[in-house]
């Protein structure tokens, strides 16, 4: 795998310096930048070697600075997904965050990880290591938080026509604090149109019941006899009419994954160009985001991204697990770290 030299990209709102790196390692190309250790493209080879991005996003760092951005590609934290109330309780002390959904607290608050600038270090046999540091009291969150992603593109011991993009998540922090991190990019195997043809499968026979704000109940529920069951392939839109009049209008939910460890998660394919993405982390949950939301978006060369032009498999705890003690905890307590596997498996028959 090569590492291209540092790119600078262009300096912030506040004027901070952000630069863009490039992993080539001949079959794919990903371009990252230290502006929310943001995945901005990923070129993949279909089933005729012709690669395509796969990945949704935009061409400038003004654009990913704006309001329009819908966290494309980012890492998102402290706390990814919703906190209800935008407040918790740990350890008897009430922690009030900033409520930038609603009421609720979504993906970090108003300024999250995505949108703070990363340090960045190319690391010894290829790869870059993002890291972070998140100050006591930042979107209302106790204890200073240290993060670290660092991606890692190469071949896989699966196969020699596969690839695979890896990512390993860090934290660790001074005091108690809630964590759960995640990436946020959002998939188009075709490279165009929506992802309603795609196939996808989730290994998961339960998910995370929410409200109408999608808030979760905390309790769990069976997938069996739901639009939500992905136990076997099948396509994205042969069920998402049947969300048109719920909360998110399409799919936007935590799936409990059935198997513990690094596992498959979720299988993704597009029978257009051949390109399946199979998912591994050792996560506890999977969100599954269809994009409802874009609706003409102008993302990449100035196309614009329709409703449901992506989709988001998001590798996480569960949202909201700082209110339900059943849940897997968030909580991180000093001298413990945090550390989540993704690996994105790629390969085009």
């Amino acid at each position: 795998m090569s590492v291209y030299p540092r790119e600078p990209w262009g300096r912030t709102r506040d004027g901070e310096a952000v630069e863009l790196f490039t992993l080539e390692n001949g079959a794919m190309c990903a371009r990252l930048t230290t502006l929310g250790a943001t995945l901005v493209s990923l070129d993949a080879p279909d089933r005729h070697g012709q690669r395509a991005d796969i990945v949704l996003g935009f061409d400038t760092l003004a654009a990913y600075e704006s309001a329009e951005n819908p966290y494309f590609g980012g890492i998102v934290g402290r706390c990814a997904n919703r906190i209800g109330g935008a407040r918790f309780t740990l350890d008897g002390r009430e922690h009030v965050l900033s409520a930038n959904e609603g009421h609720n607290h979504l993906h970090g608050g108003r300024r999250g990880f995505d949108r703070r600038v990363w340090a960045a270090e190319p690391q010894q046999g290829g790869g870059i290591r993002f890291h972070l540091r998140s100050p006591e009291g930042e979107e209302g969150y106790p204890a200073c938080l240290e993060a670290s992603a660092e991606y890692a593109l190469g071949p896989s011991p699966a196969g020699a026509r596969a690839q695979l993009l890896g990512l390993q998540l860090h934290a660790n922090a001074d005091a108690p604090t809630p964590c759960n991190l995640t990436q946020h990019s959002y998939f188009n195997l075709a490279g165009s149109g929506t992802i309603l043809e795609h196939e996808l499968e989730i290994l998961a026979s339960r998910y995370v019941v929410v409200d109408n704000e999608l808030v979760p109940t905390g309790d769990l529920a069976s997938v069996e006899g739901t639009p939500f069951d992905f136990r076997a392939p099948r396509r994205i839109g042969e069920c998402i009419a049947q969300l048109a009049d719920s909360p998110p209008g399409g799919y936007d939910l935590c799936y409990a994954l059935d198997a513990p460890g690094v596992s498959l998660a979720a299988r993704l394919r597009d029978p257009r160009s051949g390109r399946t993405l199979e998912i591994y982390t050792d996560a506890p949950g999977l969100q599954l985001y269809t994009g409802n939301h874009l609706d003409g978006i102008a993302g990449k060369s100035g196309v614009r991204y329709p409703r449901f032009g992506g989709v988001c498999l998001e590798a996480q705890h569960f949202p909201d697990a700082v209110h339900h003690p059943a849940f897997p905890s968030v909580v991180l307590r000093p001298g413990e770290v945090r550390h989540t596997t993704t690996i994105w498996m790629f390969s085009a028959q």
